[in-house]
């Protein structure tokens, strides 16, 4: 299932919207929001995989909404102005649906992105503060034992949950993280660099333990 975001400052645009993803199987809607403000912190909260994002909207449009996003999802930007639409393209985007778009044309949109299940994008649910989130495993940066807690450092979010590092680990992709001292586990794709005994990690230092110091090196190096 694609969980999908509404960035729209027009309802009838957002009414029209919700209808096509509510038409589409596999689509789920995950929440609507007005303004790109309000978006900033609706993502905060929680992940999406796919934002219908329109780009004229007051405060903050939506191209410098998605250029201020360190890792953004699938975008499908939606407008009635054609002339944003080069420089919607080269920010990566899946698809430019010029107002007003058919059924038809939204199918053609979203038959663009590439085919998705739970077993192309892994993730763990974790539940902190009261709320349940699913993180994807590509967002996941590492994880900290704090006793029967763990922090877990995303490129989005910061989560401390009720948990132990070695029960979270199980939760894992055994290929994609490991542990690599009795208080830390990283994500092996998201390490810049090891120096020393000391890996680098988007901004993080990370101290690698005696006994994993072996099998670290052996994944490292491969």
């Amino acid at each position: 299932m694609m969980t999908c975001l509404i960035i729209d400052d027009e309802p009838i645009a957002r009414d029209i919207l919700r209808t096509y993803i509510s038409d589409t199987p596999k689509f789920t809607l995950a929440g609507e929001c007005e303004s790109a403000m309000e978006a900033l912190s609706f993502l905060k909260e929680q992940n999406v995989d796919l934002i219908f994002l329109d780009i004229n909207m007051p405060k903050l449009s939506g191209i410098s909404f998605l250029k201020s996003l360190s890792a953004p999802p699938k975008v499908i930007l939606t407008t009635a102005y054609s002339e944003y639409a080069l420089e919607g393209y080269e920010l990566d985007v899946v698809d430019y649906l010029l107002k007003p778009f058919s059924f038809e044309r939204f199918l053609k949109a979203v038959n663009k992105l590439p085919a998705q299940s739970d077993h192309d994008t892994p993730h763990v649910v974790i539940k902190a503060d009261g709320k349940t989130y699913r993180i994807n495993e590509k967002d996941i940066i590492f994880a900290e034992s704090q006793g029967d807690y763990v922090t877990l450092h995303t490129t989005r979010e910061r989560y401390t949950f009720n948990q132990t590092l070695i029960s979270f680990a199980e939760q894992l992709s055994a290929s994609n993280f490991l542990r690599v001292h009795r208080s830390y586990l990283v994500s092996m794709q998201q390490i810049d660099y090891v120096e020393g005994n000391m890996i680098h990690i988007k901004g993080h230092n990370i101290p690698i333990g005696k006994a994993y110091k072996d099998e670290f090196k052996t994944r490292f190096m491969v």
